[in-house]
């Protein structure tokens, strides 16, 4: 019998939450070793296509939930490889919400003040850069023309983003080619990697197990590179402390499955899921109204016709973001640019006859598709995502070779998250439809139920074992030696793209992760600076207690 292979940290998927850790602890001394279910693509590998067998569906993950349906990453670098690099900050009151339990869902020792010092070790690492109106593009400068005209504010969003490297082309949900973008793939992991950690792509984790001396046997199968149904292999591997950073759609599936070896699961384990309280609008611009009403057009022609030209998000409305409002009415309106396939297929008449998602009115609309304007909403909702039975494998049932599944989750919107997507879309529709310069209507939820790129609160952080999976230092409640740092930790909705937040919380997490580590006689340390040598952050957090929580 061959000898099972032995590290110190096993750490599962290599997203914000995986690369992180991955770093920190590869540069501490501590035996690192990284499995991830999706490929290694590299910046040469990132196609300007959409068509299957492509980088865009061998990267993405799309998974089809009763209610709910889930876009994330499945490549080494997870969602910060297909995320559109917007990186605000949580508002402060998102910290003192109650949600649906009726008290802080938070841990007490979290604040927006006291994750300040995390946030910069984030936007010191990656490095996040603040945009100015020269960056913006044409859809960021429209929506922001029409906010000006309503009497709202807008603001340039602040970005992963080398703007002086970027091409405007626009494909950045496919990867960046140019490496513009500032995925992990250009701070986190080549550090990691440089510190003796080893990265494994294609391993899909599918459940854990205990040890004899108390440490984790972390079982996985060998993905075919081409079609994602196909199992090639199997292995192990053991460690003394396990990072699971799967996402927050694979994340609790993966505990889940683990329960009939390691044990009951926490309450909040699969529960309280938060698809971020997203929601789409689609604009179909009237080109003639913008030249007349906003006085924009084109220097080489056209008034507009640029819905596919420029990045992501460029602008934000946020002035819904206000603290004193209730709960369910705080928002942020964001331009967005998203790729034909699933904005295409969800997109309404604005006016139609129902349904509005398809039929001829809906090939009239499509013809405009250069002059559709995409505006994203990020609401407050009540965290009522629950996962059923896991597969027997994964984190969903693969329905073709690359990206597509059927999961278990199940999502039934209260009247909360109903309201924070009515109150919205009405704000959306007063901006951008003042004096007749568009016509807006919402995505459809009739096809594949509501849906987010932006995952949360699966396997959440906090102080009451009864709606929260994890310690405040994000060790799984009663299974020492396991933590959750990705997207799953977050308590809720935040009402701003959440990736900031998700990499300053995993950067939280470290120094409690290390003493686990030090009290299993792993030589490591804590202290590290950022990935380019930076030692500004460093030396902030240096002064606040270590303990991240305990």
């Amino acid at each position: 019998m061959s000898a099972i292979e032995q590290t110190d940290v096993v750490i599962v998927g290599s997203g914000f939450g995986g690369s992180i850790p991955a770093y920190h602890l590869a540069a501490g001394g501590a035996k690192v070793t990284v499995l991830e279910r999706g490929p290694w693509l590299a910046a040469d590998d990132f196609e300007h296509d959409y068509l299957l067998g492509s980088s865009y569906t061998r990267a993405f993950d799309f998974v089809v939930g009763d209610g709910m349906s889930v876009l994330g990453g499945n490549c080494v670098g997870g969602g910060s490889v297909v995320y559109f690099a917007a990186m605000p900050r949580a508002p402060r009151f998102v910290f003192e919400r109650h949600g649906s339990i009726g008290r802080r869902m938070w841990p007490s020792v979290l604040t927006r003040d006291s994750l300040e010092p995390w946030y910069d070790r984030v936007d010191e690492s990656i490095p996040v850069s603040k945009q100015d109106w020269n960056d913006v593009s044409y859809a960021g400068g429209l929506w922001a023309a029409a906010c000006h005209h309503s009497g709202r504010t807008a603001n340039p969003a602040p970005v992963a983003v080398d703007n002086a490297t970027c091409v405007n082309c626009n494909f950045m949900m496919a990867g960046c080619r140019f490496d513009a973008k500032r995925s992990m793939l250009t701070n986190y992991l080549p550090a990691a990697l440089a510190h003796g950690a080893q990265i494994r792509p294609l391993h899909e984790v599918q459940r854990l197990e205990r040890t004899e001396d108390g440490g984790y046997r972390v079982h996985f199968d060998l993905i075919d590179e081409e079609d994602y149904r196909v199992h090639t292999g199997s292995g192990v591997i053991e460690a003394k402390v396990v990072i699971i950073a799967a996402g927050a759609g694979a994340t609790p599936v993966i505990l889940q499955r683990s329960e009939a070896t390691l044990g009951t699961m926490p309450h909040g384990v699969g529960r309280y899921f938060s698809g971020n309280g997203e929601r789409l609008n689609t604009a179909i611009i009237d080109e003639d109204r913008v030249r007349e009403v906003l006085g924009l057009s084109r220097e080489d022609g056209p008034v507009y016709s640029a819905n596919h030209i420029g990045k992501g998000p460029t602008v934000a409305n946020w002035d819904k973001l206000d603290g004193s409002l209730p709960e369910y009415e705080r928002f942020s309106l964001e331009q967005l640019y998203f790729p034909p396939g699933l904005g295409t297929i969800l997109a309404q008449v604005p006016g139609g006859d129902e349904p509005r998602w398809y039929g001829a009115q809906k090939k009239e609309i499509l013809n405009q598709w250069s002059n559709w304007l995409t505006i994203f909403l990020m609401t407050e909702d009540d965290n009522e995502g629950v996962f059923g039975t896991p597969p027997p494998t994964g984190n969903a049932y693969r329905i073709s070779q690359q990206m597509l599944g059927r999961g278990p989750l199940r999502y039934d919107p209260t009247p909360n998250t109903r309201r924070g997507w009515a109150l919205a879309d009405a704000d959306c529709k007063a901006i951008i439809e003042k004096d007749g310069i568009a016509k807006v209507s919402p995505w459809t939820n009739d096809v594949v139920g509501a849906y987010t790129v932006h995952p949360l609160a699966s396997c959440r952080i906090g102080d009451d074992a009864a709606t929260s999976a994890l310690h405040p230092n994000h060790e799984l409640r009663n299974h020492p030696g396991i933590f959750v740092t990705d997207s799953a930790s977050v308590p809720g909705a935040l009402t701003v793209n959440p990736a900031m937040t998700i990499a300053a919380l995993a950067e939280r997490s470290i120094p409690g992760i290390v003493r686990a580590l030090q009290a299993r006689d792993v030589d490591v340390k804590y202290g590290a600076p950022a990935p380019d040598g930076s030692i500004t952050g460093r030396r902030a957090v240096s002064k606040l207690d270590l303990v991240a929580g305990n």
